[in-house]
């Protein structure tokens, strides 16, 4: 129940990070992945060549420009003939306080992390609806629960994008695809970079999380594999904490 033999995923945000691990995840459950990235995933691709001998495209977009979502999702369809997994990972965080923060820093996280969402949604979920099934995972953040500090943007996109994957599964769940989000909690990954660096600051973050210590890919790749199998069937509009039991403190 939890194989995704003969299935494609598209994965964006594939370089690095979250995203590489979740499209790694994909293919050693069997799918074959289309790697999205600023620029062409090559080591995200070589190493699922050499580990599992998936097949593989890397396409590149910059979702801060509408017309290439929708031209990657073109290219992803004419290349591998069809696509069966959807996850929304490409996501990007600008940090200043509410007060001065700019309207720039606010208009580029909410295009990329929540109206890019959308868009990649409603371009899959159309292919999904013509065949009749259909697996949607977008990555929301524990800031869909929480505010954050000096994150307004990034708080709103996520938060946005929960409420996304809930107003979608009302519509498609009867239609054969699951529409569901993965909340990672604190995530060793470039975006934590600072956060990680801050003596006080991670040292405050791992006294709060109960298994004591940062995720890692790996952590949420898991979640992502199950969401996109046959084993999640049942499961719609579910936001599904990965966060080493922070929520719960």
């Amino acid at each position: 129940m939890f194989r995704l033999d003969k299935r494609v995923a598209l994965v964006t945000g594939a370089g690095q990070g979250l995203g590489a691990g979740i499209a790694l995840g994909m293919a050693r459950a069997g799918a074959d992945v289309v790697l999205h990235d600023l620029a062409p995933a090559e080591a995200t691709e070589k190493r699922i060549r050499e580990e599992t001998g998936a097949r593989t495209r890397c396409l590149t977009a910059d979702f801060s420009d509408r017309a290439q979502v929708d031209r990657m999702v073109g290219e992803a369809l004419a290349a591998m003939g069809g696509l069966d997994i959807l996850v929304n990972n490409a996501g990007i965080i600008l940090r200043a306080p509410a007060a001065v923060h700019p309207d720039e820093y606010w208009d580029a996280v909410l295009e990329v992390n929540l109206t890019a969402v959308f868009r990649l949604c409603r371009a899959v979920g159309s292919h999904m609806l013509e065949r009749g099934r259909g697996k949607i995972v977008n990555i929301s953040s524990l800031l869909a629960f929480q505010g954050g500090i000096t994150v307004p943007g990034y708080a709103a996109a996520k938060s946005g994008v929960a409420q996304l994957t809930k107003a979608l599964a009302n519509e498609w769940a009867a239609k054969g695809i699951n529409v569901n989000a993965i909340a990672p909690g604190y995530m060793a990954t470039d975006n934590t970079k600072a956060l990680r660096a801050d003596e006080v600051r991670s040292r405050q973050i791992l006294e709060r999380i109960p298994a004591g210590r940062w995720g890692t890919p790996e952590d949420v790749a898991g979640a992502a594999v199950f969401l996109a199998s046959d084993a999640a069937n049942y499961v719609h509009g579910h936001v599904l904490v990965v966060d080493g039991g922070w929520m719960g403190r």
